[in-house]
């Protein structure tokens, strides 16, 4: 049992890796846009544990810059980050009934894009070691490169911050390129995604809506389209 645990533990860490190197990278440009607001290595590195959300970090560090309320920038990471209900939601459905609820918080607690693709992919019920190896090296991969954009600040060339803010799209493209080789239905919502992404952006009353929102409401309409005209049918299991 221990050689198992230890094993599914291993997997997640491999898994993590190339998430985890991705997330140092990113995590850079956001450092330097923490710094640029008077936001310390310390704290900028406190605030990429408890949210690893590179889109809702963006939106908090400007909203500080802007000496926003306390209310208006929990209202707007709230909005910006709740594209994950939607993930814990589908995640949901993978999780054994017997599950502890600590194990059901600790994973819950570090849903991202990245670790939401490869978790969703493994079969059967949800492994909460897989998350864990996944979560030991991510973490420290996205807080770390956090604090050290922080520490070098405008010392990098302003190329290479451009460079690096663009290896987040590298990440989601490898997360749904495997998948979508495979499965035609998955292949189709992500064609589908990049068309009404276009739309929802040129179009004058959608595209005044934000980002998050926007995400929200396309990932809504793909995925409710799939599961309608798609529906998984479940294998009876004759165990």
């Amino acid at each position: 049992m221990r050689k198992e645990t230890r094993s599914v533990f291993l997997e997640g860490v491999r898994d993590g890796i190339p998430i985890a190197l991705g997330y140092f990278a990113v995590s850079f440009s956001l450092g330097i846009a923490a710094r640029n607001v008077g936001i310390t290595a310390g704290e900028g590195m406190l605030a990429s544990l408890l949210c690893m959300a590179s889109a809702g970090q963006y939106a908090l560090f400007s909203l500080i810059g802007e000496a926003a309320s306390l209310l208006e920038v929990a209202t707007v990471t709230f909005i910006t980050n709740a594209r994950y209900f939607l993930m814990s939601a589908a995640l949901s459905q993978k999780i054994d009934p017997g599950m502890k609820h600590y194990h059901r918080f600790l994973f819950g607690a570090v849903v991202t894009d990245e670790i939401f693709g490869i978790t969703i992919a493994r079969p059967g019920y949800l492994d909460p070691r897989y998350n864990y190896g996944a979560m030991a090296v991510t973490m420290p991969g996205w807080a770390i490169g956090t604090g050290l954009g922080i520490i070098m600040g405008t010392l990098l060339p302003a190329r290479l911050v451009s460079a690096l803010s663009v290896a987040l799209f590298g990440m989601f493209i490898a997360v749904f390129i495997p998948p979508a080789k495979e499965n035609k239905v998955v292949l189709g919502c992500v064609a589908a995604g990049f068309a009404l992404s276009l739309a929802f952006e040129l179009l004058p009353l959608l595209s005044a809506l934000s980002a998050g929102t926007r995400t929200i409401l396309l990932t809504v309409i793909i995925s409710a389209a799939a599961a309608f005209f798609f529906p998984v049918k479940e294998a009876k299991d004759d165990e």
